[in-house]
Parts: C-alpha cells; structure tokens; sequence
C-alpha cells in the first residue's frame, strides 16, 4: 500500500504538468501544420538578419505558438523568435527598430488586440525567405 502511494505522490506532479503542458504542445503542433501549408510548394534559403522597412510592413501574419510570417511579394520570410510558444492570432505585434529596418534580436511586443493591453516582450530570430521551387532569385536581406 505504501510502495503504491509512494508512486502516487511522484507520478501526480508528472501528471500535473503534462496537463498544463498539452495545451500549449497542442497550439504548436497546429502553427507548425499551419506554417507547413503556408510553405507547401516553397524552398528555403539562406537566413538574412533584418528585413528592410518596406519588405517588414507589408505584410505580417503571425501562426499561433510557432512564428511570424512577413510577406514580400511572392516570397515569404519566416521568423522563429525566442518565446514564440507564446505567439497567438489574438496577439498584436509592436515592433521596436532599432534601425533602418526589423533586425534578429529586435524587441516586440505582444499586446492583446481588443483591449490594447501589453503583454509580453520576446525577440526576433533570423529571417528565413521561402520562394515557391524554380524561383531562382537571389537573397536579398535588408
């Protein structure tokens, strides 16, 4: 009896953390399914460290706990920043520049999109272009 409660009382914490856990474990397995249809039929080049103004205000979509998408005309550019688990549809982006353009390790702020009410602070990653196959364009970071 004993040697089962002893079980018990390691096993719960366990227990206790995986239910926390799954939901965020969900959210990520969908963006990232989100994010693979968003790239179906493209190739990925080399990463670039900042974008130029224009190409980082065209167009920003961000795919729930997995990364912020940035539309270029027909090339899309993939941003895993750091804490982006926490990255949600709901989320509106405040970027910080600390430059002529958005740059790896640049600030944003997440601020819920009703209420305007700031939230938390994560950093930017590199920039990874997509360009649908037989586009043969060369990198063009900014």
């Amino acid at each position: 009896m004993h040697r089962n409660l002893a079980r018990i009382a390691i096993l719960a914490p366990v227990a206790a953390l995986m239910v926390v856990a799954t939901p965020a474990l969900a959210d990520q397995a969908r963006g990232e399914a989100e994010l693979a249809k968003m790239l179906e039929g493209r190739v990925a080049g080399e990463p670039v460290k900042c974008l130029n103004r224009s190409r980082s205000s065209e167009s920003v979509q961000i795919v729930d706990g997995t990364a912020f998408v940035f539309r270029d005309g027909a090339t899309l550019y993939v941003n895993r920043p750091d804490g982006a688990r926490i990255l949600d549809w709901n989320d509106l982006p405040v970027f910080r520049l600390f430059g002529s353009g958005l740059c790896a390790r640049d600030r944003v702020e997440l601020r819920d999109r009703s209420s305007l009410f700031p939230g938390p602070v994560i950093l930017l990653g590199e920039f990874v272009p997509y360009r649908r196959a037989g586009d043969a364009r060369p990198n063009e970071g900014g």
